[in-house]
This record gives C-alpha cells, sequence and structure tokens, in this order.
C-alpha cells in the first residue's frame, strides 16, 4: 500500500513554526531562511489541502486543524528523538559528553579520568564545564553531575558522596598572633565564603560559636577560588569534604577543628531514566558509582 506522507522538511518546519508562533524563530533554529520556512509551510498546506496558519495583526495563529495537527506532530517528533538518543545511546563505542561543575570536574573527576580511559578506550569521554543546571539535560550531554537534594524529575540520579561541611585553611594560620587553637578563635580570622554566607551561618548556628562575625569577608563565584584562597593563606573557607581531599591530601590546606556537619546537598550522577542501562551510558556510570564505592570508607578528613 502506498502511503501519503508529506515531506519531513516542510513537517519539521511546520512543527518549529507552530511551537514558536514565528516564521523567523523557526527559521533561525532550523538554520534557513525565513522564505524558506514560508515555502514549505505553504507547500504541506497545498499537500493537505487545509490552512495550518492565520496571520492577525502582525502575529502569527494556528488555525484549529492546524493546532490539532501540531499537538500529534509535537507529540510525535519528541518520539523520534527519544528513539535516536537511545539509540546512539546503546552504542558500546563513541563519545560520550559528562557535564558537570568546573569544580567537580578539576578536583574529583580529572585525576581519575585517565582510568576510565585505560579500560574502555573505545569511548571517548568529553567533559562539559557548567556552573548551573536547570532540572534536565541539554541534548548534547549524555551524563551530568548536579549538585543538590536528587530531587530532578525524568532523571536517574545516583548519589555519589555523603558530603561534610568543615573549615580548611592554610598551616600557617597555627601561627602568628591569633593562631587556631578552639572554635572561639573563628572571630579573630576572615571567612571565606562560597557563593553565599548561608552555609557559614548554618555551621556557626549549629556549633554555637560565639562572637563570629559571618557578614564579613569575600564571596567566590567557585569553589575552586575559595580553596586557592585558603590556601594562600587570605582566611578560613567552610569546605566541601569531596572538593578539598587533593588540597588535603597535599597539605596546602589543613582542618583545624575536628566539628564537621553534614551537607544537606551532595554531588549527584544523572541521566535519562530510559538510558541508565545502555551502552557507554551504562559503562561509564557503573565505572563512576564504582569509584566511589571504594571512597566511600575512606576519611580525608
Amino acid at each position: 500500500m502506498n502511503r501519503r506522507l508529506p515531506p519531513l522538511n516542510a513537517l519539521r518546519a511546520f512543527e518549529a513554526a507552530a511551537r514558536h508562533l514565528s516564521f523567523t524563530k523557526a527559521a533561525d533554529e532550523l538554520f534557513v531562511t525565513q522564505a524558506a520556512v514560508s515555502h514549505q509551510i505553504k507547500s504541506l498546506e497545498d499537500f493537505l489541502s487545509i490552512k495550518l496558519f492565520l496571520r492577525k495583526n502582525r502575529s502569527l495563529l494556528l488555525t484549529e486543524q492546524g493546532q490539532s495537527y501540531y499537538l500529534e506532530l509535537k507529540e510525535l517528533f519528541e518520539q523520534l528523538h527519544g528513539a535516536t538518543e537511545r539509540l546512539l545511546a546503546s552504542g558500546e563505542k563513541g563519545a560520550i559528553t559528562v557535564a558537570m561543575p568546573p569544580s567537580f570536574a578539576i578536583q574529583w573527576l580529572v585525576p581519575r579520568i585517565n582510568q576510565f580511559s585505560q579500560i574502555h578506550p573505545e569511548i571517548d569521554v568529553r567533559i562539559k564545564a557548567v556552573d548551573f543546571d536547570d532540572g534536565f539535560l541539554e541534548d548534547d550531554v549524555d551524563v551530568a553531575i548536579y549538585y543538590g537534594r536528587g530531587k530532578w524529575s525524568g532523571l536517574q540520579a545516583d548519589k555519589l558522596h555523603t558530603e561534610f561541611l568543615t573549615p580548611v585553611c592554610s598551616p600557617m594560620l597555627f601561627t602568628g598572633n591569633k593562631p587556631l587553637d578552639k572554635l572561639d578563635d573563628l572571630k579573630h580570622h576572615r571567612l571565606l565564603h562560597d557563593s553565599t554566607r548561608e552555609s557559614w551561618k548554618s555551621w556557626i548556628r549549629y556549633f554555637h560559636v560565639p562572637g563570629v562575625n559571618v557578614e564579613q569577608g569575600p564571596i567566590f563565584s567557585h569553589t575552586m577560588m575559595v580553596l586557592q584562597a585558603a590556601a594562600l593563606g587570605q582566611g578560613i573557607a567552610l569546605a566541601n569534604s569531596v572538593l578539598a581531599r587533593p588540597e588535603l591530601a597535599s597539605g596546602r590546606l589543613v582542618c583545624p577543628f575536628e566539628e564537621r556537619l553534614v551537607s544537606k546537598n551532595s554531588f549527584y550522577l544523572v541521566c535519562h531514566q530510559s538510558q541508565a542501562e545502555l551502552g557507554k551510558i551504562a559503562t561509564f556510570r557503573h565505572w563512576l558509582l564504582e569509584q566511589v564505592k571504594e571512597e566511600q570508607d575512606e576519611d580525608y578528613l
């Protein structure tokens, strides 16, 4: 039986134009001219013998039939996209793109990624540094590391570590006119903050440390900046136990106190639930979780 199907390019142009309600935005998305989109829509309307759009007061609207057709096509395009992504993910070879905060990449993954490459030379890992996540994976990302509480709709989220917040500083702060010896000595030193002052506020409140002015001290946008400032003796940072490990192991930073607070947030390995056990994504996921498992019983602090 000969199935009458409209041209795929015309359907793509219609879906994009209907989603944006704009030929111009559809053209930008498809990397074609506005005239090309208009031509594709016209050819689709001729093929169907149905008017899909109405132009009113310089705005673009869908007709009732156009709206119904768009909703069905939208679902079909999403299914096509999902099928393609699952097929690509199911491959045992090729590239895998992993997105994560720069500090996690530098402090944790980069020192270990050569181990993965030696075990799986057929998989090319591409690390993409991102400052923030918005709860969904971009099309060019296979796996990501998110920082939070593990609640992201539609995503498989595997907790990597139980993390602690603990003060860290340069060994040089143990000497001088006001050496660090007990918690009360914090009031004599500058506090260094990562993004906000909230972490230090929670820590000071939890351990009932009096007289500390949490409103003082610089705020840095990245954890690496805070750790670097602390290593240079510029103050005391409240460090994430995972990210501070290399500096603590090298002796550039030390923990002046035993007190540490379990963090409410953690790093999570996330991927689409439908792809968690497929191909190279499953290979990378299992390797990374095994790395974490081996570290769970090690106490770097």
